[in-house]
């Protein structure tokens, strides 16, 4: 692969090209839209790096479990693979398992990696949703086989294939179909990023193959899930929230407060962060602990 370099001393490598941040300014926020990167091949991603940096993070920074599970699995019935987190990197092309590194941009090296990317579409996202705010990076490590099960995410995301391949198949965000209004409740009130799967919902899903070097963005809050392919896969998340992120999480917990009293519910519309009136509401009964 050819990369780019992107000449600063710190960070040479460049992670989206001129056409991959074309394609995102005509996708950016609403639709998934597969791009293309420059930081496959990066030395922070090779296996031992990310073992070390996994060995160094404090407990509950990271997630691993056995790999191979069923689409709609609950969060509690995930098993575990026994092993140390660090042991898992390091031998995960032989124990079919599943890992994510949370926050990595709390490493300064990793840190420096996701502003320097976000940096490259900060004129794309500023102009459609404003500011990007909690600027947050996660790796994902997984071995042949694995699956991540039907979930939603609160943030913007765009994942960086980074080594091997999987198929992310992509849902439409905002389908009450997929995702109840009372399961976004739940989800912006702590509940598990997990959703119940049905067969009849894998016609409305767009299957998107990854290799090294390939990238997707993925809408906030839109369903996914993901199959790796037959060697190890590992993928750079960068993501971050946005004044319509924010606001369509407050309003959703401003719905749950009000079909918990049996009161009528807010619409929430496609610029959110439009609803001032209701968000201010949202902010006022929270202060006061209603």
């Amino acid at each position: 692969m050819n990369m780019q370099r992107q000449g600063d001393g710190r960070n040479p490598w460049r992670a989206f090209p001129e056409e991959a941040r074309g394609a995102f300014a005509a996708a950016y926020p609403d639709r998934a839209v597969k791009l293309t990167h420059g930081l496959a091949g990066h030395p922070l991603f090779s296996r031992e790096a990310l073992a070390l940096l996994a060995d160094r993070m404090p407990e509950g920074s990271y997630e691993h479990n056995l790999g191979k599970l069923p689409l709609g699995i609950r969060a509690e019935d995930t098993p575990s693979n026994g092993l140390s987190v660090g042991d898992t990197i390091r031998t995960i092309d032989a124990n079919g398992s599943w890992v994510v590194l949370k926050n990595v941009e709390r490493d300064p090296d990793y840190g420096s990696l996701l502003d320097a990317a976000l940096a490259e579409l900060d004129d794309v996202v500023l102009p459609a949703t404003g500011a990007m705010l909690n600027r947050e990076a996660f790796i994902f490590l997984s071995s042949p086989g694995s699956v991540t099960p039907f979930h939603i995410d609160p943030e913007h995301n765009i994942l960086l294939q980074i080594e091997g391949e999987k198929t992310m198949t992509v849902f439409p965000p905002r389908d009450d179909a997929l995702v109840p209004a009372q399961a976004s409740e739940a989800f912006h009130a702590g509940g598990h990023r997990n959703l119940p799967w049905q067969d009849t919902f894998a016609g409305k899903g767009e299957a998107v193959t990854l290799l090294a070097g390939d990238a997707i963005h993925v809408p906030v809050k839109a369903p996914h899930f993901v199959r790796n392919g037959d060697v190890v896969s590992v993928s750079f998340s960068v993501t971050w929230r946005s004044e319509r992120s924010v606001a369509e999480s407050e309003l959703h917990g401003l719905n749950a407060a009000l079909r918990k009293r049996k009161l009528p519910l807010t619409r929430i519309g496609v610029k959110p962060e439009r609803q001032s009136a209701a968000r201010l509401f949202y902010r006022v009964i929270r202060k006061l602990g209603a």
